[in-house]
Formats: C-alpha cells, sequence, structure tokens
C-alpha cells in the first residue's frame, strides 16, 4: 500500500469517524523507524458507541481496502485506561 494510498484511507475514515455522536477521539499515527506502519489511536463513550463504529459504512469500507493490500493480518488491540 503506497504512502499517499494509505493517507487518503485514513483520511476518508477519520473525518467520519470523528463525527461520529460517540467519538471522544480518533487520531492516526505513523511510525517513525517503520514508515510502512500506521496506528489508528480511538476512544469512545462506551463499548457500545465502538461496536456501531465497527458497522458503519466507512469503517466497513476502510478495513476491506486496508485489508486488501496488507501483507499480514490486522493488528488490533482494545485497551482500558490503567491508572
Amino acid at each position: 500500500m503506497s504512502g499517499c494510498t494509505r493517507g487518503k484511507a485514513l483520511r476518508d475514515v477519520t473525518g467520519p469517524s470523528r463525527q461520529e455522536p460517540g467519538c471522544l477521539t480518533f487520531h492516526t499515527f505513523r511510525s517513525m523507524r517503520d514508515p510502512r506502519l500506521f496506528f489508528i489511536h480511538s476512544r469512545w463513550v462506551d463499548a457500545d458507541a465502538f461496536q456501531k463504529h465497527a458497522e458503519l459504512p466507512h469503517t466497513v469500507q476502510f478495513l476491506e481496502r486496508v485489508d486488501a493490500l496488507l501483507d499480514q493480518p490486522r493488528d488490533v488491540t482494545r485497551t482500558e485506561l490503567s491508572e
């Protein structure tokens, strides 16, 4: 996946995701050591809001676009704040 293609895919999902009612934050990152690695960090009001996000067309389309271009499985880690 070229940098330009990745950038467009990320832009296409970021705007609509940030506008979702349950979205608290949605940020994309690129590794400084490996420019092939991109990360998304998002926070949602609750698990239901995240689940709704996962089912929306812009999210489904993003995952289909990205998965078709990956040479290994997508790595997803759900976390919770630890204080």
